[in-house]
């Protein structure tokens, strides 16, 4: 079973950039996607449709703002919005779908980078998350999460830590979550396998820093520790274009 994420920055952006042709030559059983910025209300239907795939949709509150959707060729048992707390599900950051074996949680994690108002958020949201989290992985299922988690977790997971460890993004207040959801067990299934540097997926537009691959890895794939056999590969697709994110992914032996 393969499964991918990708930060989209915009739904109706990437559908002009090639994004039909990506789902459907890159045929996953899911994807999870991110800061789609729009709703299927504001769509034509057509743009929704791809032959195998059901749309499922989380909207912010605010239009044109955040958002997840997920597009599935495996019916899941269940698909569900938000994790129960009004002051982050308001934003539409999570979309979850569970399966017999597993829990899949698609999220776009909010960015700290608007002032302390915003970073206190994103800090919030995280402990929120991971309270929730913990709660999934009682069941007994592997609980797998993915998405845009807007931190680079090691000086490894970025071209130039030493100039960014006052930015938002890679402060150490942000980097501690990482570190600790790593120390409850959390496998951080990239690094898990790739230990190797210069392995990005998101580049700054304005600077055209993908063309020197002076980058920042902030998508994710996490499972719990106790599941983590489950994961046959994980990987990061740089090659896809059409935003600022590039596309990462696992493969699940089931």
């Amino acid at each position: 079973m393969k499964v991918l994420s990708w930060n989209v920055n915009g739904y109706r952006a990437v559908l002009k950039k090639g994004f039909g042709e990506f789902l459907l030559s890159a045929r996953p059983d899911i994807l999870g996607l991110q800061e789609v910025k729009s709703c299927p209300g504001q769509l034509a239907p057509k743009d929704t449709a791809f032959p195998g795939y059901t749309p499922a949709w989380n909207c912010a509150e605010r239009k044109g703002y955040s958002g997840v959707a997920a597009f599935y060729a495996k019916k899941p048992l269940s698909v569900s919005n938000g994790f129960g707390e009004p002051r982050f599900d308001g934003e539409g950051r999570v979309i979850t779908l569970e399966y017999r074996d597993f829990f899949l949680l698609n999220v776009y994690f909010p960015n700290g980078g608007q002032g302390p108002e915003r970073l206190a958020f994103k800090l919030d949201f995280y402990e929120a998350f991971l309270e929730h989290i913990e709660k999934l992985r009682k069941t007994g299922k592997a609980v797998i999460f993915c998405g845009d988690v807007n931190t680079a977790h090691k000086e490894i997971d970025l071209a130039r830590p030493k100039e960014n460890v006052g930015n938002s993004g890679f402060m150490p207040v942000e980097r501690a979550w990482l570190d600790k959801i790593t120390g409850k067990g959390w496998v951080d299934t990239f690094r898990d396998r790739h230990p190797e540097p210069e392995q990005y997926t998101w580049w700054d537009y304005k600077t055209r820093a993908r063309e020197r691959n002076v980058g920042w890895r902030l998508d994710y794939f996490f499972v719990n520790k106790e599941k983590a056999s489950l994961i046959k590969d994980a990987f990061i697709l740089p090659e896809v274009q059409g935003s600022d994110h590039c596309p990462v992914g696992i493969t699940l032996d089931l």
